[in-house]
């Protein structure tokens, strides 16, 4: 087994800055992002022997086993504890007809009325109102209306589980569903009171991110060890679950050799000193939106846009003078190399690169799936994320804080939320007419996901943007804007993000054009994955900024270590 101590890189710390002949006499700021911390040939090297077939075989006897016991299990609140088992476990495509026939079943029951019934607990009755939405079933906010009082205020008497599944389940609100924000707001207190009192009753990790908040692939692990020390039950379905993770994640380090071999010899990183090498953490953002075997080609493109956002971005916010940005997103926008003869040689080769790799990819999506019209999708969406970042280096060189909505009204493009969807609706399906459908009927599925990565961007890393004298944050904007202090700035921007997902759950479950495991269903999952990645990510701090701390532990849990079978 592979130890953090044996992969990680021990380089000294770039230079600050990258100074071509062409530009000896120009100041370029600096960032003082630490540099890439692993170590490749390692990583490359390194083995699993759950690439042995017979891991598979066992994992295929047991997936029967456990298919078994949908028919088995009778009772309605043993059936969804089931449900909602497998898919905390990662297991959930594993399962596709069976999970729904369940739920179908569990909906025709008496209209309901068995389901959500008057002597149901708050657990029960929670658990079901989420397992149902997750799953795109429609249903009411007012099943939990028993458990307030005539004012419209909780009363709730049950027990930490209780709680934290209301909790959990208040995420899953619509817009303008009260009786959830009430049972958010009412949870969130009572289970800060239970954290501060027992710091082991694992109901701090739930209530930093619920369970909604998060790309699936990034709780299995933990799920899993959690069940084991419960001395769960079901020991078909705890044994599944590791042999699941374990076989999975050699799906995922095949990739990322493939990926750092890719990386090793396209050599960029040697001209372009001052910008963050992530390949790896790229690489861990990728599984978090599609996390699936088949997705293996879809998750090696969406890697290498990553890289290539974190490198333009560095050369907007670090590099570039004004003048050359113009010059540059110009080119972009054009698509024409001749355009860059002036531009200083590092510059020449960010955007060769941004060049070269997005014909390839576009190249190789015409290869797997026949689509000659990739390039022009992702042609606009770097010119749209270019001439965004663009807009940020004028505010920044005339010193000038936009309002809070004006800086966002550009920023959910300048996160990147935009070209990274791209990828995604030009990667993940097989059908050119889900783009289409998506593209018409969940399009502001992309702009609310996108915003979303924003603000989390901006509260995970605004202090040390503030500190660096980078452009204005949305933390800074609303600051300058209303004369608050950070603090209060940082819990408004909280509470946009909450209304923010209220917005994105219409087109997770409220849309029966898109069932869950359908073609499209997976197209709204991983957009919307793409804010729930960002929450992980930026959960401490910049986890790419500052990749030798959560991040580090983040890739060898997920990307190196498997999980020990007993």
């Amino acid at each position: 087994m592979l130890g953090q101590q044996n992969i990680l890189c021990t380089h000294h710390m770039r230079p600050k800055a990258f100074i071509t002949k062409n530009d000896e006499k120009l100041h370029r700021k600096t960032a003082n992002y630490k540099p890439n911390i692993w170590k490749y040939d390692v990583i490359q090297n390194h083995t699993s022997e759950y690439v042995d077939v017979k891991y598979q075989r066992r994992a295929e006897k047991l997936k029967e086993e456990v298919s078994c016991l949908f028919d088995k299990t009778v009772d309605v609140l043993a059936k969804l504890e089931l449900i909602d088992s497998i898919g905390k476990m990662g297991l959930s495509h594993h399962f596709e007809k069976e999970i729904m026939e369940s739920l179908e079943h569990i909906l025709l029951s008496a209209n309901n009325k068995k389901c959500f019934s008057s002597e149901m607990d708050l657990y029960a009755t929670a658990l079901s109102f989420r397992i149902l939405r997750q799953y795109g079933n429609h249903v009411s906010q007012d099943v939990f209306l028993g458990f307030m009082d005539e004012m419209g205020e909780f009363t709730i008497k049950g027990g930490p589980k209780a709680i934290l599944e209301l909790f959990e389940a208040s995420h899953l609100a619509l817009e303008g569903e009260d009786i959830l924000y009430k049972a958010r707001i009412y949870c969130t207190e009572i289970l800060k009171n239970l954290t501060s009192e027992d710091s082991d009753n694992g109901l701090a990790g739930s209530l930093l991110l619920p369970s909604h908040l998060t790309a699936n692939w990034y709780n299995v692990r933990r799920e899993i060890l959690q069940r084991e020390n419960e001395s769960m039950s079901n020991s078909q379905l705890l044994h599944l679950a590791k042999l699941n993770f374990n076989i999975v994640q050699v799906e995922h380090q095949k990739n990322l050799v493939e990926i750092l071999r890719w990386w090793r010899n396209f050599g960029l990183i040697e001209n372009m000193s001052f910008t963050r090498v992530r390949v790896v953490e790229s690489f861990l953002w990728s599984v978090g939106v599609a996390f699936e075997p088949q997705y293996g080609n879809f998750r090696k493109w969406l890697t290498k846009a990553i890289q290539l956002v974190l490198i333009v971005d560095d050369v907007y916010d670090i590099f570039g003078s004004l003048k050359d940005l113009e010059i540059f997103t110009t080119a972009v926008e054009m698509w024409d190399p001749s355009g860059i003869v002036d531009l200083p040689e590092c510059m020449k080769i960010c955007f060769w690169a941004l060049y070269d790799i997005t014909n390839d990819t576009a190249r190789q999506i015409h290869e797997h799936k026949g689509w000659d019209c990739a390039l022009p999708y992702l042609q606009k969406g770097w010119a749209d994320f270019c001439k965004a970042l663009l807009v940020e280096a004028k505010w920044d060189s005339i010193g000038y804080t936009p309002t809070l909505w004006e800086y966002l009204d550009n920023a959910w493009i300048s996160s990147s939320g935009n070209v990274l969807s791209l990828h995604i609706l030009l990667g993940v399906p097989q059908d050119y007419s889900d783009i289409i459908h998506f593209l018409k009927n969940n399009k502001d599925l992309i702009y609310y996901s996108s915003l979303i990565i924003r603000l989390c961007n901006d509260l995970g890393t605004s202090a040390a943007e503030l500190e660096r004298g980078d452009a204005p944050s949305s933390i800074l904007c609303y600051m300058k804007e209303t004369g608050v202090t950070e603090e209060v700035a940082r819990e408004h921007i909280r509470s946009v993000v909450h209304e923010t997902w209220t917005k994105i759950n219409k087109f997770c479950f409220n849309d029966n054009s898109s069932p869950v495991f359908s073609s499209l269903g997976t197209l709204v999952k991983c957009v919307t994955n793409t804010a729930r990645v960002s929450h992980f990510i930026y959960q401490n701090g910049d986890g790419f900024g500052v990749p030798d701390r959560e991040t580090r532990d983040q890739v060898i849990s997920y990307l190196i270590e498997p999980i020990p079978l007993k």
